[in-house]
């Protein structure tokens, strides 16, 4: 692969286009299979599975296909007047052969989104799904397989634990972008750092959703509720927790959990719309976290042998409960309440950085106090999740939820080296620029501003 990319096959506009358009045409060729597998991992409907995987990644190229062009060229900044006349540009170079690592949660869009600004930024890509999605993994592979060289693109299956250090002793990737948990993401951190590899972390945290009594409280119900129960809680961004206004706190819970039933129904284990854990572990760490009888205000109900963990809320859950010491990562929504935002923004500020964040209100002087005292990766004014599907938005965490971004041009830029280039002319070359310098301080003074 780094003699294939040496070559400078992948340099040109004319081969990333048309390898993007070969991965959009092998995408859309293979959805059933998609499909399918996702199902198979996560109890996904075609229709969820569409809107929070296929979709997003094709949506991605979409953007990419009609970019590109303006994307590699070559930038103009401006000059200063010590360099006069010269010219000022930026180049992006692809960083050359790259590591991309998936997550399990959302195991194809997860993988293919920064494939997506890696292709487009002229990289070649080591490929390594998350094998708890085992049939995502394996139609994964057999795509890339079947449609791209594997000089160009190549996908690495088996136990990651086993497989990453051994990519990375084996060889040094010119940049590595991984998307997962955070203990994991400080140990890829710390291997890179050890032959100076830039790195893209995407990882977690607790997202709070806070809502105010300024709200609209149907609104903040719907949206909360699909945010933190879509994929049955198993998403990055889902909300982890509600910090409801102590007066309104009842309503809104009232409103959620009507809200929950309309959408999945009084038995959600027979919703079509609902899905599944992905594997046992997660279930017992999940059912660890639960508190005791009297705070589970509504659901709980689970069964390991289906893997079915039902949407459960939570009341009066204090900061010392299991469910409030780490990300919840399932269908378990512990709502809080608090009195002023102040105290609202102390309970925020007990966890790390979050990589959301969700306010419900009308108040715009409110979100103006929480856009300048909450620190947060990305997030919603009056919605959840739906800020990542924005390919002309960054997406990153900050902190401990993750370093840098991604999606739509800022995927293209995360995969590309900025060379800065001044050119000068000849045509004038003032002798003050040269030695003897004595008696010019004066002209520098003023020339360097």
């Amino acid at each position: 692969m780094q003699a294939y990319f040496q070559s400078g096959a992948t340099l040109d506009y004319a081969f990333r286009k048309e390898q993007l358009r070969k991965l959009k045409e092998a995408i859309v060729q293979n959805e059933a299979a998609i499909f399918e597998a996702l199902k198979k991992d996560l109890d996904k409907s075609p229709e969820e599975s569409y809107a929070t995987e296929v979709g997003l990644v094709l949506a991605e190229i979409s953007v990419a296909l009609r970019n590109l062009e303006k994307w590699m060229r070559p930038e103009k900044l401006k000059t200063n007047l010590v360099n006069f006349p010269s010219s000022s540009r930026l180049y992006r170079d692809p960083y050359g052969v790259t590591l991309i690592i998936g997550a399990w949660n959302y195991p194809f869009q997860l993988l293919l989104a920064p494939l997506v600004g890696a292709m487009a930024a002229g990289n070649c890509v080591v490929l390594k799904p998350s094998e708890v999605a085992v049939a995502t993994s394996a139609v994964i592979a057999r795509i890339f397989r079947e449609n791209f060289d594997p000089r160009y693109i190549s996908v690495h299956e088996g136990e990651g634990g086993e497989v990453i250090p051994g990519l990375m002793d084996a060889f040094r990737f010119d940049y590595i972008f991984y998307t997962g948990g955070t203990t994991v993401g400080k140990i890829i951190y710390q291997a890179a750092a050890k032959d100076l590899i830039p790195v893209t972390l995407e990882l977690g945290g607790k997202s709070p959703a806070i809502v105010e009594r300024e709200a609209d409280l149907k609104a903040a119900a719907r949206r909360i509720v699909i945010g933190k129960f879509l994929n049955s809680g198993q998403t990055c961004v889902a909300p982890d927790y509600v910090l409801a206004q102590a007066d309104i706190k009842e309503q809104l819970f009232d409103q959620i959990v009507e809200t929950t039933e309309k959408f999945f129904g009084k038995d959600a284990s027979q919703s079509y719309d609902y899905g599944r854990v992905i594997n046992r572990r997660h279930f017992d760490s999940l059912v660890s976290l639960l508190p005791e009888k009297e705070k589970i205000r509504y659901g709980g109900d689970h069964d390991r042998d289906q893997l079915y963990f039902g949407p459960t809320i939570l009341s009066e859950v204090s900061s010392g409960d299991p469910v409030m010491r780490k990300e919840i990562f399932g269908p378990i929504l512990p709502v809080i309440s608090y009195d002023q935002k102040e105290d609202a923004l102390k309970v925020i500020k007990k966890f790390e950085k979050p990589l959301s964040f969700y306010l419900f209100t009308q108040n715009k002087a409110h979100v103006k106090w929480w856009m300048k005292h909450a620190s947060f990766g990305g997030g919603c004014i009056n919605n959840t999740l739906w800020h990542l599907s924005n390919p002309n938005m960054p997406f990153g965490g900050v902190g401990d939820s993750g370093m840098g971004a991604y999606h739509g041009r800022f995927s293209f830029n995360t995969f590309s080296h900025s060379k800065a280039v001044l050119s000068t002319p000849t045509w004038f070359d003032p002798a003050l620029k040269y030695p003897p310098f004595k008696g010019r301080l004066r002209f520098f003074k003023w020339m360097i501003k």
